[in-house]
């Protein structure tokens, strides 16, 4: 048998592969494909601070070899995940991992302190490529001045595990790395979605009702390896990798690529066991390379 439990922080998860936010729901809805208590943590979808209907449709967009999305973090808020949504998930053997949204850092903070006082969850992400509109629209995770502040706002009011998800939209995603660092970061996941658009040429109109929206799937996935890279070698933290992972080997490269752990996305919508599958996958070629520990493979890029 060999090992494959790996460590965000101080935090032990039972094995690398876990779920993104915004495309597993809150894990219950693929219960009947899997065994949740499997996955090393269930990252649900984002919350906010009040119920938001999200973007108006279409708000999603196949592409090539990936997909557009805008749906706008539609959710009933906070309490109502915390009365209704999280009891039920809360007892699984695997880590529940809220992902943290607001527009404000007001309201980054309220979320955060709600979620704080929930002893069976042990860690959230915080999402900082939300719109900030008190700097007129700029999303946090491109911005180093409000990057630095909203990380650092939360790390005062948050006792446990501290994931900061970056923004792939930047000219330098170590750099940005390091500041959230600076600020107090326990771990990066990256990347979130790229930016982009698809048009209809026949009605000469956007396919999205909000023109752009957020490029996932295999795609993206050499820029985000990259980006993983980057990001390893710019700052002593653990990395949580995602970008385009459809199969074992996609996920291998990502931990040679130096990320401690990675998260299933967009490869869930073409099949709900997906995660499972990649999973099994890592097992076996570790099994297959003689190779009794996860933890050898991070960062093993030879150049």
């Amino acid at each position: 048998m060999v090992n494959l439990n790996v460590k965000i922080k101080d935090l032990e998860f039972k094995n690398p592969v876990s779920t993104a936010s915004g495309t597993f729901g809150y894990g219950a809805e693929f219960a009947e494909f899997m065994d949740l208590n499997t996955l090393g943590a269930i990252f649900v979808k984002g919350l906010t601070l009040k119920n938001r209907e999200g973007n108006a449709y279409p708000r999603m967009a196949e592409t090539a070899s990936g997909m557009l999305n805008s749906v706008g973090l539609q959710n009933k808020g906070i309490d109502h995940f915390i009365a209704n949504i999280f009891p039920g998930i809360k007892d699984l053997d695997t880590h529940i991992i809220a992902n943290v949204n607001g527009s404000t850092i007001e309201d980054y903070i309220s979320v955060t302190e709600k979620l704080n006082t929930l002893d069976e969850m042990p860690a959230i992400e915080l999402n900082i490529s939300c719109p900030n509109v008190k700097e007129g629209g700029m999303a946090f995770g491109i911005n180093k001045k409000s990057a630095f502040e909203a990380t650092n706002a939360v790390r005062k009011v948050y006792d446990k595990t501290l994931i900061v998800k970056l923004s792939p939209n930047v000219t330098n995603i170590g750099e940005m790395a390091r500041i959230v660092a600076d600020a107090g970061a326990d771990s990066i996941s990256l990347v979130n979605t790229f930016l982009g658009m698809a048009i209809d040429a026949e009605s000469r109109k956007p396919i999205l009702s909000t023109v752009t929206g957020g490029l996932s799937g295999p795609c993206i996935k050499p820029l985000a390896l990259r980006q993983v890279w980057d990001v390893y070698k710019a700052v002593d933290l653990p990395v949580i990798g995602m970008g385009g992972i459809m199969t074992a080997t996609d996920a291998i490269e990502f931990l040679l690529a130096g990320a401690s752990a990675i998260q299933v996305g967009t490869a869930s919508f073409i099949d709900p066991r997906a995660s499972i599958k990649i999973l099994k996958g890592i097992q076996e070629y570790l099994e297959r390379h003689q190779i009794d520990d996860v933890n050898e493979l991070i960062g093993a890029l030879e150049i």
